[in-house]
């Protein structure tokens, strides 16, 4: 049976920050799916029962397999991913992404890091995360899809930095994987490679898989095999 792709986005974006490496998976006859997570803050805490959730909808074909694919903080979620998808799961892939735990819960912030958020925090509510930096126009491609990107983004609660984030057991044994794009995550990739991990470097920035998707979805698909 031919792998499938889940591609999970970071809960602050949104699935366009996905979207050309899920069209160039499909032209390749792959079934693909890129559940919005949106709103999983909305109703505060606990948030990985709603990623969960979102993934259980996702209308991937029964059965898997399935490479779980994730971006950004998204990583923080792929033990609840793994989970929902049970025995379908067949490898992780994680894109220029936080690493979870090796044990107990995942945060998605250090203490010092709270406060400093909870300064730009208003009404318990952060900006949008394009709205936390003086010029993220680097990031992207162009200005349309800067525009696209940023329409998505939520403004999660604080509480999202806060709140533990589960991990269930069991997912660490799966095949697993590591994408870099740039310097900011070169100490995460180090843990992907403590844990024996096999890490593609793709020089770029954070979003690299907007600007040059069709590198991104080439290392995706090696990992994944």
């Amino acid at each position: 049976m031919e792998t499938a792709y889940l591609l999970v986005h970071s809960p602050l974006l949104g699935p366009r920050s996905w979207a050309p490496v899920a069209a160039r998976l499909r032209d390749a006859g792959a079934a693909v799916a890129v559940p919005p997570l949106v709103h999983i803050a909305d109703d505060g805490p606990p948030f990985a029962p709603r990623v969960a959730a979102a993934v259980a909808a996702a209308g991937l074909p029964p059965g898997g397999p399935v490479a779980v694919v994730a971006h950004s903080s998204a990583g923080l979620f792929v033990p609840a991913v793994a989970a929902a998808l049970g025995g379908a799961a067949a490898a992780c892939v994680f894109v220029e992404a936080a690493l979870p735990a090796r044990s107990g819960p995942s945060r998605a912030a250090t203490p010092e890091r709270v406060e400093v958020l909870r300064g730009l925090a208003r009404d318990g509510r952060l900006p949008r995360w394009t709205d936390w930096w003086e010029d993220v126009t680097p990031l992207f491609p162009d200005a349309e899809t800067q525009r696209e990107v940023s329409q998505e983004q939520p403004r999660l609660p604080l509480s999202y930095y806060t709140e533990p984030i589960a991990n269930p057991p069991g997912w660490a044994a799966l095949p697993c994987g590591y994408i870099l794009f740039s310097p900011a995550y070169e100490p995460v990739a180090a843990d992907a490679r403590e844990r024996g991990w096999p890490v593609v470097e793709l020089p770029g920035r954070h979003f690299h898989q907007l600007v040059d998707p069709d590198a991104v979805t080439a290392a995706v698909v090696a990992l994944a095999a």
